[in-house]
């Protein structure tokens, strides 16, 4: 006897377009790169953006780029090694995007300790100032966003790039931290992790590499950074944010506390 056909699946849902009207966004590094990104695609979904910088040039030209799209970008010029201006600029956030950052490639015993000690505030004692700051609100009303633009180095360490792969790190463990205390009060804390992105800081990397590694600049790309990508290119800042985008909609409440890799295979080896 020929067994009955199962009934067919349900056609999926479409995706649901991100809608951030009524929203508030903050973006850290937003002058450019990643940050530049975030900022353009959430105000594409309604949202108004703080986008916070310590370039006011950059930022201007960033509020230029707005025209036409649904959303606002109000510019607030400011050093995040402010750790209170940081944690007062986060108020009343709905969705916060840490992504601001800086590199130095050299070895351990060379490292200026003034420098690390300037990459580990920036890049993680003031995304703490900055949820701390932001949390108040999200609690208040059920709902808020947490992403942090980490990286393959917040899971994968590199020789040379000891205060940035600390600092990436210790990122990581505070999205989850900060996931499991939100998540009983509609509040979700993601990282998100690109390889190599095509922005100024890794373009500024190039002749330190050549530098520390012993080759020249013209094969730093190929030979050092791409060196463990699968996928043999750079990714594109619009890529990153995509992902932002999606841990913001919809269908990602169910995701907190996880790292969203972009790495193009990297992390597969």
């Amino acid at each position: 006897m020929t067994e009955p056909l199962a009934a067919s699946a349900p056609a999926p849902a479409p995706a649901a377009v991100l809608d951030l009207d009524g929203r508030t966004a903050l973006v850290t590094g937003a002058a450019g790169g990643i940050g530049r990104a975030c900022a353009l695609r959430l105000a594409a979904a309604g949202a108004k953006v703080r986008a916070v910088d310590r370039d006011a040039a950059g930022l201007e030209g960033l509020v230029e780029s707005t025209a036409g799209l649904p959303g606002t970008v109000e510019p607030h010029v400011l050093d995040l090694t402010d750790l209170d201006a940081a944690e007062a600029a986060a108020a009343g956030t709905d969705v916060l995007v840490n992504n601001a950052g800086l590199q130095l490639v050299s070895p351990l015993e060379d490292f200026p300790p003034d420098v690390f000690h300037t990459v580990l505030t920036v890049m993680l004692e003031a995304p703490f100032r900055l949820i701390r700051g932001a949390l108040p609100h999200m609690y208040g009303q059920g709902w808020g966003r947490i992403v942090n633009i980490s990286s393959v180095h917040g899971l994968r360490a590199s020789a040379y790039k000891s205060a940035y792969v600390a600092a990436k790190h210790g990122l990581e463990g505070l999205s989850k931290t900060a996931a499991l205390e939100g998540a009983a009060r509609g509040v979700t804390s993601n990282c998100v992790n690109p390889a190599y992105v095509r922005t100024p800081l890794v373009e500024r990397q190039l002749a330190d590499q050549a530098r520390t590694h012993g080759v020249p600049e013209d094969r730093v790309l190929t030979e050092v950074l791409l060196r463990d990508s699968a996928v043999r290119r750079l990714i594109e800042p619009e890529e990153v944010a995509e992902a932002v985008a999606y841990l913001c909609g919809p269908h990602a409440s169910f995701v907190t506390g996880t790292s969203l890799v972009l790495d193009g295979g990297w992390t597969a080896h």
